[in-house]
C-alpha cells in the first residue's frame, strides 16, 4: 500500500486528517483488490468453490464501494470550498470596483457552476442523460 502525498490545495480540514482518510481511501481499495483475487481464486475450474467465489466477489465490490465513498466526501468538500472561494473573489472584485474581473469570474466560472448544478438535478429528476455520458 503506498502512501499519498498530501495535496497542494488545503480544504477545512487538518492535514492529519486528510492524510487519514487518504491512507483509509488506499486501504479500502486495497482489501477491495484482495478480496477480487480471492474471488477469482475460488472461481477456477480446479477450485470450483462458486459460493466462495461469489461471497469474495461480493466483499470487494463492499470494500470499492466505501473507499469511493470516501471520495466523494473528498470530492463534495472541495468543490464546496471552490465555490466559496468564487463567491468570495467576486465579492471583492465587485467591492473594488473591477467591472471586467468580475464579469470574467461570473462568465467562465459562476456561470459554469449553476449551469452544471442545473444539469445534475435534472438528470436525477427527470433522468435526462447528461450531455457527456
Amino acid at each position: 500500500v503506498t502512501t499519498a502525498s498530501p495535496s497542494q490545495v488545503r480544504q477545512n480540514y487538518h492535514q492529519d486528517s486528510e492524510a487519514a482518510i487518504n491512507r483509509q481511501i488506499n486501504l479500502e481499495l486495497y482489501a477491495s483488490y484482495v478480496y477480487l483475487s480471492i474471488s477469482y481464486y475460488f472461481d477456477r475450474d480446479d477450485v470450483a468453490l462458486k459460493n466462495f467465489a461469489k461471497y469474495f466477489l461480493h466483499q470487494s465490490h463492499e470494500e470499492r464501494e466505501h473507499a469511493q465513498k470516501l471520495m466523494k466526501l473528498v470530492h463534495y468538500i472541495w468543490k464546496k470550498n471552490m465555490h466559496q472561494a468564487l463567491l468570495k473573489l467576486h465579492k471583492l472584485t465587485t467591492d473594488k470596483n473591477d467591472p471586467h474581473l468580475c464579469d470574467f469570474i461570473e462568465t467562465h466560472y459562476l456561470n459554469e457552476q449553476v449551469k452544471s448544478i442545473k444539469e445534475l438535478g435534472s438528470a436525477c429528476i427527470l433522468g435526462f442523460p447528461l450531455p457527456f455520458l
